[in-house]
């Protein structure tokens, strides 16, 4: 019976130590994330929020200064986001490949499809947006596919279910 509840003990201890373990490298993965995306867009992680919706269309990236006096981090996010939709369009994903240390869900179908996908940047009082929309059902998946990956990887706590509006 000792043996037993020993085991179970050593067992019980062991489990817990791969999953602090699991959560101590999913927190230094993602620091690093916010690290590179510091680098890669230009702007602090911690001073903005950004969200990513799924739309019935397509999808939209928004990022906002979180002070609405900060002006640069606002400005930074205007140029990054104009910049990122130009290089979306031509089907450069090299941002999100650098941010994210990987290649994204949805890139390559969304590099193939780039001409039946538009990205339009449209500028916010807090920063800006990137609205994404396409009529083809294959580069629509693609996109939902990217923008989940994004909910989950800058962990938003935005819905990753498609809505009607971007609003």
């Amino acid at each position: 019976m000792k043996i037993k509840a020993i085991l179970t003990v050593l067992l019980l201890t062991s489990a817990l130590q791969a999953q602090q373990s699991n959560t101590q490298t999913q927190q230094q993965q993602h620091a690093e994330m916010m690290k590179r995306g510091d680098a890669g867009m230009g702007f602090s992680q911690a001073k903005t929020t950004h969200h990513f919706l799924l739309l019935k269309d397509g999808g939209a990236i928004q990022v906002n200064a979180n002070d609405p006096k900060d002006d640069a981090t606002r400005d930074h996010i205007r140029m990054h986001l104009t910049h990122v939709a130009q290089m979306f369009s031509a089907g450069n994903f090299d941002v999100p490949m650098f941010i994210h240390d990987t290649t994204p869900p949805g890139v390559p179908t969304m590099k193939k499809l780039h001409d039946e996908i538009h990205y339009r940047y449209q500028q916010t009082d807090a920063g800006g947006k990137i609205l994404i929309d396409t009529n083809n059902p294959k580069a629509l998946d693609a996109v939902h596919e990217f923008l989940r990956f994004q909910i989950t990887e800058h962990r938003t706590g935005d819905s990753t279910e498609v809505t009607d509006s971007n609003h």
